[in-house]
């Protein structure tokens, strides 16, 4: 195994170790091919490439990780000695909006890379459109000419929109208000998604689709803004959450290694054109619920309160009850998922270890 592992985050590590140990799997596909993984500095972007990198060493396989970038200077932060080490790990920079210019040719993508900034969707909607859709067009065109043999495309239960009961499947589809600025979002995914299906069908282009819930765990940056890493900096500084919203919000959530078992199962056994679910079922609660637990986990020494300014509320989606049917991934693989308590536990412990290094 390669020494630059040594320095790596040990409960990171772990999670590394419990994804490359799936023998449901199907790893071999990978060997002697080139994997191209967008958003490589994000947090599933970023993890999806230490994965493959964790795996080829394990296994002594020839595999090429190839991770689109933005800033060098980030992805020097986000891999550290992974990229001296590694001559298996190749880093592509460009505009993915533009004309690809890749050093090689890829067998696999996933594309991982998208605005995840709720601020953004209001105060820079076109951006966001233009982003999601161009990029995953070029990306689409880019495997119908090369013939890659898989691509992923990382979408977002928020394509559901509203929809009046709980329980969905990838079949459903609710209402979004295509006149309200934060749609820029889910409307552009839905339409990402379109392209996917239609490349599908009139290319016979090789592209699956993975609709994950909200998904975090070791690897979150500690400067992260969303809601679960908020709650769990509370927790760890015994400060009280405070929530701009009434917390009603109902959804499943996700860990990470189990994020990273779901892409590679839907990339190496899903089939062309179909979207999958991908979620932690046994999580479902509200998020006044979820702030309860972190609580717990700083031993009610916190607690919640409440600061409903309507200009504070306006980031956040309506208040929402959503549960993602796993059926349809479980069928592929049935792998057992982290709790909601330990992926939070394993949050607190990965930005404890962080800090303390």
């Amino acid at each position: 195994m390669n020494s630059s592992w040594n320095k790596e985050n040990r409960i990171l590590l772990e999670d590394l170790q419990s994804v490359v140990s799936d023998t449901v799997i199907p790893w071999e596909k990978l060997n002697g091919s080139k994997v191209l993984v967008t958003g490589a500095t994000g947090l599933i972007g970023s993890l999806v490439v230490k994965t493959l990198l964790y795996y080829a060493d394990l296994h002594n396989a020839d595999v090429t990780v190839g991770a689109f970038i933005r800033n060098r200077d980030k992805a020097a932060a986000v891999f550290g000695d992974l990229i001296d080490s590694h001559a298996n790990l190749v880093f592509e920079t460009g505009d993915m909006c533009g004309d690809l210019d890749l050093s090689g040719k890829y067998d696999y993508i996933i594309h991982t890379a998208s605005n995840t900034s709720s601020r953004d969707f209001i105060e820079k909607p076109v951006e966001t459109i233009l982003t999601t859709v161009d990029s995953t067009r070029n990306l689409l065109e880019y495997s119908r000419i090369n013939k890659v043999k898989s691509m992923l495309y990382i979408s977002s239960m928020e394509v559901y929109g509203a929809l009046d009961h709980e329980l969905v499947n990838e079949n459903e589809s609710g209402i979004i208000n295509p006149l309200a600025l934060r749609s820029s979002y889910p409307q552009s995914k839905r339409l990402a998604e379109n392209l996917c299906v239609s490349y599908a069908a009139e290319y016979d282009v090789d592209v699956k689709i993975v609709r994950p819930t909200l998904t975090f765990g070791p690897g979150v940056s500690a400067t992260d803004n969303r809601v679960f890493a908020q709650f769990a900096k509370a927790a760890i500084a015994k400060r009280d959450i405070v929530l701009n919203t009434k917390g009603g919000t109902k959804r499943d959530y996700l860990y990470t290694a189990d994020a990273m078992k779901g892409i590679l199962s839907i990339l190496l056994l899903g089939s062309k054109g179909e979207a999958y679910n991908l979620s932690n079922q046994d999580s479902y609660c509200t998020i006044y619920e979820m702030a309860e637990l972190c609580c717990s986990l700083a031993n009610n020494e916190i607690s919640v309160k409440f600061d409903l300014d309507p200009e504070k509320s306006k980031c956040y989606p309506k208040e929402q009850k959503i549960q993602l049917d796993n059926s349809k991934i479980n069928a592929l693989n049935s792998f057992k998922k982290v709790s909601l308590k330990e992926q939070f536990e394993r949050l607190i412990a990965y930005y404890n270890s962080v800090e303390s290094k």
